[in-house]
């Protein structure tokens, strides 16, 4: 049993099967998946509302929330391979579906970046990104979670293994969801800073 202080609490962490002391990085790994999904959901919406429209601001919200869920996948990633590292003994195993498909949804929307700067004209860019990103954001469910589910699997929740609400003790949960709610929260800043700098840089251009 270890005994980790936090917000003013004394809270008792208990010991996990397999997970043991590398259990903390819970409050790190899975935040950073909650959070890439709240800001790809939110440039679905802004993807759609540009293609209802056609207001450049909304293709600046959506390539500002791309950037920021984009960001938050990376971390996960790095969290995931980092805690495999401790508990499976490696950094990337590829017989780990979730592992290489969270990978692959990744790589969806590096391409979309990609695809950004493919285009000088503004108004195409912004439709055809606006098109690739709706289509980016459904296969997310698809990936992070229908299909993983189906294969065998080291993660929670898969076949054979407990899921993530019997493997996370009520002590951890009051880290856990705040946890969840501080980095959205971080994400939302992150996301108003860069679409304020990037309308600003939109208005000097003069285009």
């Amino acid at each position: 049993m270890t005994v980790v202080i936090t917000a003013g609490f004394l809270i008792r962490i208990p010991d996990i099967a397999i997970l043991e002391q590398s259990a903390r990085n819970l409050f790190l790994h899975v935040p950073m998946w909650f959070t890439m999904m709240v800001a790809f959901v939110m440039a679905f919406y802004y993807s759609i509302r540009y293609l209802n429209d056609e207001h450049l601001d909304w293709d600046i919200k959506a390539e500002t929330a791309t950037a920021v869920g984009l960001l938050f996948g990376l971390c996960g990633l790095f969290t995931g391979a980092l805690w495999a590292r401790f508990t499976w003994g490696t950094w990337w195993t590829f017989s780990e579906p979730r592992m290489n498909l969270s990978a692959l949804a990744m790589l969806i929307f590096v391409a979309y970046f990609i695809l950004r700067s493919a285009f000088n004209d503004r108004e195409k860019r912004a439709k055809i990104s606006a098109i690739y990103n709706i289509f980016g954001v459904t296969t997310i469910p698809f990936l992070l979670y229908i299909i993983p589910r189906q294969l065998p699997s080291l993660h929670p929740g898969a076949e054979g293994n407990p899921a993530f609400s019997d493997m996370t003790a009520p002590e951890l949960r009051l880290i856990f969801y705040p946890a969840v709610i501080g980095f959205i929260g971080l994400a939302i800043w992150l996301m108003d800073i860069v679409k304020r700098y990037k309308q600003l840089q939109l208005k000097t251009s003069g285009s």
